[in-house]
């Protein structure tokens, strides 16, 4: 019987063994899509308690405290930290063969030295240890961030944001790593929202233009496009049910617009028409740019409506939705190419059923640099060690797996980078498990590079960070 959780945790083989330790362990983090507050970083934030840091606005937890019957007032209600923290250690205990089991004791022991495991009954003891160690200047946000050998972080930021706390941290010389603002446009686009008006009216303010149709829509983004950009934003970021392939002429789009800003109902085919519009307008400008662009799809919200209605989006009520045609992947891609005008994308898919049709749609246009249009990593509920290997096998069969540009986070704690050396446990088990098998030779140059590009190497390139 093995160890729980030791240095060989997740590695069956010699040849995994040899790859996680040599190569991919000590490699540094980049993290080009997450959910972290920007100001949290620049005040260098404090955390008081397990429970802020840990299960503060972490809706993975929250699900599974839901499953094991906690009253919500343990979870997002008025209960203390510690009663908080108590039903989260109860309910940990019984997340045998949940990625939560496995991230949740990395960070344990990684931040807090805890080798133990945590559950109801030591759950006092591990209180105690965590609180102690957070009043450690070590454990600040900065410092966190520091000790996980992060280089890089592209929070989420919308067009009409100020980026005050991105501008505050690059003028703060005594802290090395670059936090960079990432374009998310989803507001600007969801014209089928009832706040879509007063957004639009918010966006017309922060860039100086007055925004009465389509086109001066688009003339307002590219305004803050330029901002972002100067700001060293290089990266964009779109939430989509799928991504729709519904064209329009000019004047039904202007039409739809103006429903939008007057408050009207928009019919789904409207919307699809819109949307479709909004994503090519996009996609052009970021290909201009240099940008590169995160495709999110295959999520369907918010829907406990009761719930929603008492604690609102992003609380862990979100389901994966089994509708992603390819088909208007491919013509959404096949339109831009018309033109020469893909960007560099990333596709993600909720639905691990789309692993395949992803990594097909990826070959058919491919062009000058490698790995230019990227299956992302596993996403959302499929970050977990099936989840991982499934992608990167379809991945590695149907495309180039030595130029994929690895894990994300898409968190909103600052103890997430545990995830990295998750995910490079699984990516070396399974490329381990092919070189022992005879699957691919035992050649160290050429391990080394995939290793260490699918780690690290590859994304600083991607991304040109």
């Amino acid at each position: 019987m093995k160890q729980f959780m030791d240095q060989d945790f997740l590695l069956s083989n010699d040849s995994a063994k040899s790859l996680f330790h040599t190569y991919a362990e000590k490699m540094p983090v980049v993290d080009y899509h997450c959910h972290i507050n920007p100001q949290e970083i620049f005040e260098d934030r404090k955390f008081d308690t397990m429970t802020q840091v840990w299960l503060g606005g972490d809706h993975y937890k929250w699900r599974q405290m839901r499953s094991n019957g906690v009253d919500e007032r343990y979870i997002t209600g008025d209960a203390t930290d510690r009663e908080k923290f108590q039903k989260w250690a109860e309910t940990l205990s019984k997340l045998i063969g949940n990625p939560l089991y496995h991230w949740s004791h990395l960070e344990l022991q990684r931040y807090f030295g805890y080798t133990g495991y945590l559950n109801g009954d030591t759950a006092e003891e591990v209180w105690n240890l965590c609180n102690e160690k957070l009043h450690d200047a070590s454990m600040s946000a900065r410092n966190i961030i520091k000790q996980s050998n992060v280089t890089v972080i592209c929070t989420t930021d919308d067009p009409a944001d100020t980026l005050e706390w991105h501008q505050k941290i690059a003028a703060d010389s005594s802290f090395d790593t670059k936090v960079l603002p990432a374009w998310r446009p989803d507001k600007a686009m969801n014209v089928e929202k009832p706040d879509f008006s007063s957004y639009i009216a918010k966006l017309s303010t922060v860039s100086g233009m007055e925004i009465k149709d389509f086109a001066s829509l688009k003339a307002a983004l590219i305004n803050r496009m330029e901002f972002f950009k100067n700001q060293g934003c290089s990266v964009s970021d779109h939430a989509l049910e799928y991504v729709m392939y519904v064209p329009a002429d000019d004047a039904e789009l202007e039409a739809i617009f103006a429903k939008g800003l007057s408050g009207e109902t928009i019919s789904k085919d409207d919307e699809l028409k819109y949307k479709t519009a909004f994503m090519l307008f996009a996609a052009k400008e970021y290909n201009r740019m240099g940008w590169v662009m995160q495709l999110h799809y295959g999520c369907k919200r918010d829907n406990n409506a009761m719930m929603f209605e008492t604690i609102g989006a992003d609380t862990g009520f979100d389901c994966i939705n089994n509708y992603a045609p390819s088909a208007q992947m491919a013509d959404f891609l096949n339109d831009l190419s018309a033109t020469n005008e893909i960007p560099k994308t990333i596709i993600y898919s909720l639905n691990p059923n789309d692993n395949a049709s992803i990594g097909t749609i990826l070959g058919c246009f491919q062009s000058e640099y490698p790995g230019k249009i990227q299956q992302g990593s596993a996403w959302w509920f499929n970050d977990h060690k099936t989840g991982m290997t499934e992608q990167m096998t379809s991945l590695a069969n149907l495309g180039c797996l030595g130029n994929f540009i690895g894990m994300l986070t898409d968190s909103r704690s600052f103890l997430s980078y545990t995830r990295h050396e998750y995910f490079r446990r699984i990516l070396c088990e399974l490329i381990g498990g092919w070189v022992d098998n005879g699957e691919y030779p035992d050649d160290q140059k050429a391990l080394k590079e995939i290793i260490e590009g699918i780690s690290y190497n590859n994304t600083i390139k991607y991304f040109n960070f």
